[in-house]
């Protein structure tokens, strides 16, 4: 992949996919000639942090379900990836579990009567914690991108919340809009 910028929109993890399609991430890369996968490092129920207790709307503490994975591109680690969800909406499915999930998690939250119909996404920069950068093999100045996404139902009730950490030279995030 001759680019080391990727460009990267948000609208093809946000739409379910087609049974038997394969995840939106694996599909991205394949296009720009790469492979992508992901490593699933931790799943299960954890006490909501102060920021994504904020996006999911429920108290400090409340226990949620969290997926945590580093992103791969080449196998190489490109992202680290925590997604929560609300206990009322993953406890006990396969979100809760470290499996692959087919298709992906939004699929697997249609198929479960959870369609997201708004999504909020916040971007900023930052240097990276020791952890961050040994996780995604940074040099000890290279800053990251956070995008932390909450993806609401037609009820404006929270689904999903995402918090992400890019390598920032390696990323270029585009939005694309409809006006009017």
């Amino acid at each position: 992949m001759g680019d080391s910028t990727w460009v990267s929109t948000s609208m093809p993890y946000l739409t379910p996919r087609e049974q038997g399609q394969p995840d939106a991430w694996g599909v991205e890369a394949a296009a720009r000639g790469g492979k992508g996968s992901q490593r699933i490092v931790q799943a299960g129920e954890v006490p909501a942090p102060e920021e994504v207790a904020a996006l999911l709307d429920v108290p400090v503490g409340e226990t949620v379900v969290v997926r945590r994975r580093i992103i791969q591109l080449d196998d190489e680690p490109c992202e680290l990836t925590d997604t929560y969800y609300p206990a009322r909406v993953a406890r006990g499915t396969p979100l809760a579990r470290k499996g692959k999930i087919p298709g992906g998690a939004v699929t697997l939250l249609a198929e479960l009567g959870h369609i997201g119909r708004r999504v909020r996404e916040d971007v900023t920069a930052r240097l990276p914690s020791a952890e961050e950068r040994d996780a995604l093999q940074l040099a000890p100045d290279a800053p990251v991108l956070t995008l932390s996404r909450v993806t609401l139902d037609g009820e404006d009730r929270p689904l999903q919340v995402d918090m992400m950490v890019m390598p920032a030279h390696r990323q270029r995030l585009r939005y694309e809009m409809r006006i009017g």
